[in-house]
């Protein structure tokens, strides 16, 4: 392990959610997102990955036709190991019916147990998003339903479809999340029926219900896709909304009727039914 290691804090005058899918998509270590700040830390020197984030700034700018300005901060840190510390920080998460545990603790006897070794990348269940998402989940999922989990990430939320008995298929623009997703389901000795690299847009036939966790300028630009693949009746449950986008997600999915909608602190989840 390196004496140091480089800390990269971002802070965007706007549009934090696009500015957090791009590092993401440009960077496999470490991220943490935060309320009005992304933060990478490296072992190697981050001054080409500043200079990329400083050039999308410029990019959003010209394409939105509004000024988007961007704040990046490095620092040179003593390396600890704070993923270790990190994990040691991860206790469970209840979120009735289901208990999320890394593999370091034990199950909990009357409730469904989902395993998950929590990363930096991928969601284990204490983001007030994936948590809004699991409440759906185990109120709307019937056994022997198909069900899609858009942008899986670690694969939790098929993994809890699958534990009420759905047959699930999942996918994620990221690759490493699609191998994560996968070694959790093994795992948690779950089944999938596929899981592939690519969005919706590559997704075959209708569903009973479709999951999508993902901010929500995607969700927007994905609508007509999540849509057209809820069969008449079935569900879609949406989530990674942040407060400020909620009038904008229900304008674009204004067309379906909406059953519920969760909120914890600035997050929200909503669930709605296609109708016939």
């Amino acid at each position: 392990m390196n004496a140091i290691y480089y800390e990269l804090t971002v802070r965007p005058s706007a549009h934090p959610d696009l500015f957090a899918d791009y590092i993401q998509e440009l960077f496999n270590d470490a991220i943490e997102i935060g309320e009005d700040a992304v933060i990478v830390r490296s072992e190697k020197p981050v001054d080409a990955l500043r200079q990329q984030i400083e050039a999308f700034a410029d990019t959003l700018s010209s394409r939105l036709n509004e000024p988007v300005t961007v704040r990046c901060e490095v620092e040179e840190k003593e390396n600890v190991d704070w993923i270790a510390a990190y994990r040691a920080a991860i206790r469970p998460v209840e979120v009735p019916p289901f208990y999320v545990y890394p593999s370091w603790e034990s199950p909990k006897e009357g409730m469904i147990n989902i395993c998950i070794d929590p990363t930096l990348a991928f969601g284990s269940g204490h983001h007030e998003t994936t948590a809004g998402c699991l409440r759906a989940l185990g109120r709307y999922v019937q056994s022997g339903e198909r069900w899609l989990d858009v942008g899986c990430g670690s694969g939790i939320l098929g993994i809890a479809a699958a534990k009420l008995g759905a047959r699930v298929e999942a996918c994620d623009t990221d690759p490493l999340a699609v191998e994560n997703a996968a070694k959790n389901f093994a795992l948690n000795r779950c089944a999938y029926t596929r899981i592939w690299e690519g969005s919706v847009t590559l997704a075959e036939g209708e569903y009973d219900g479709v999951a999508a966790n993902i901010v929500a300028d995607v969700l927007i630009m994905l609508a007509s896709d999540l849509k057209k693949r809820v069969k008449k009746g079935g569900l879609l449950i949406l989530s990674g909304i942040l407060d400020t986008k909620e009038a904008a997600v229900a304008e674009k999915f204004s067309d379906l009727q909406l059953l519920e909608s969760f909120a914890d602190n600035e997050w929200r989840t909503k669930i709605y039914r296609k109708q016939g």
